[in-house]
């Protein structure tokens, strides 16, 4: 694959995934009223599959030419190889961005000044300020607890992580910002709804408890937080007086969801230029030598060279 292949195939990439993202910010409200927040943070799952449909061969040369012409310009005057490092470029500092937030965020937590939060990916731990037993009261504590052991159920960590990670390779798209922004609070909603679940007699507890807390001061890409800025606090607040969906709303929500992944992988890849016909052809170059005639001739084999045919 040339590097004119790369950024062809990124661009493809991206297409698939901002029409995704729009859909999910379109629907994600509607699908937390009527089917909660567990189908409404399920709806993210929406841009890795039309995602996943786009980078597949697809039935249809719609976008044959449109595929050609970008590689033709890309390969006149080095502007593959020149974009390529502009990408690059944006993806180190994106990369060095992020580890200098949680740099500082690591720095915050060992000097008592972060949290409560859930951090890491592999192995994610409680952080608590220092401050914590004073704080709060024990009833309160519980709560607290209770919102971050359900992150680390959940593996909202390393969720969080790939949304960020996903950010890292489309940082030129806009949408992709707004998305992992999006993201990030729908996972705090979802999480809101599990322990809800859990601790169903606590909501107007645990409603209170956060209008108590005050943001952290320093947010991290690899932690999740009790409370924090970016996190609007009368959309969770809203959210806890909302009632939960029944059963029939949340199985349907279920099946919209499957039904609206499918519909995804299979519109995008549908959408996408086939492999050539000859891309998996194969032939096979066979060497003989013979021996000198006599009595016996002899034709010996000993060397056999597939070579895949491809078509540039």
């Amino acid at each position: 694959m040339t590097t004119a292949d790369l950024i062809v195939t990124l661009a493809r990439a991206n297409l698939a995934a901002s029409g995704a993202i729009l859909l999910v910010l379109a629907l994600r409200a509607l699908s937390r009223r009527l089917c909660g927040a567990h189908i409404a943070y399920g709806l993210w799952l929406l841009p890795p599959a039309a995602v996943a449909g786009g980078l597949m061969p697809g039935w249809t040369d719609a976008l044959v030419a449109a595929d050609d012409a970008g590689r033709t310009w890309l390969d006149g005057a080095g502007r593959a190889d020149g974009m390529a490092v502009l990408w690059a470029a944006g993806l180190a500092a994106s990369i060095a961005m992020a580890l200098w937030r949680q740099a500082r965020f690591d720095a915050a937590a060992r000097a008592g000044r972060a949290g409560p939060a859930v951090v890491g990916v592999i192995a994610p731990r409680l952080v608590a300020p220092a401050d914590f037993a004073t704080r709060f009261s024990d009833g309160e504590r519980r709560l607290i607890r209770a919102h971050e052991l359900a992150h680390i159920d959940r593996r909202d960590g390393l969720s969080a992580a790939l949304a960020t990670a996903a950010t890292w390779l489309c940082w030129f798209n806009p949408l992709a910002y707004a998305a992992l922004g999006a993201f990030r609070r729908d996972q705090e909603l979802a999480c809101d709804a599990t322990v809800m679940s859990r601790l169903p007699r606590a909501r107007r507890a645990y409603a209170e408890t956060l209008l108590r807390s005050e943001p952290a001061v320093r947010d991290a890409d690899f932690a999740c937080n009790w409370r924090t800025a970016r996190h609007p606090l009368a959309e969770r607040i809203e959210a806890l007086a909302r009632r939960r969906p029944g059963q029939v709303s949340r199985d349907m929500g279920v099946a919209s969801l499957v039904l609206l992944c499918a519909a995804a992988f299979v519109g995008t890849r549908a959408a996408q230029p086939p492999l050539p016909a000859h891309a998996f052809a194969r032939s096979s170059v066979m060497q003989v030598e013979l021996s000198p005639a006599g009595a016996q001739e002899t034709a010996w084999v000993y060397r056999w060279e597939p070579r895949a045919l491809r078509s540039r």
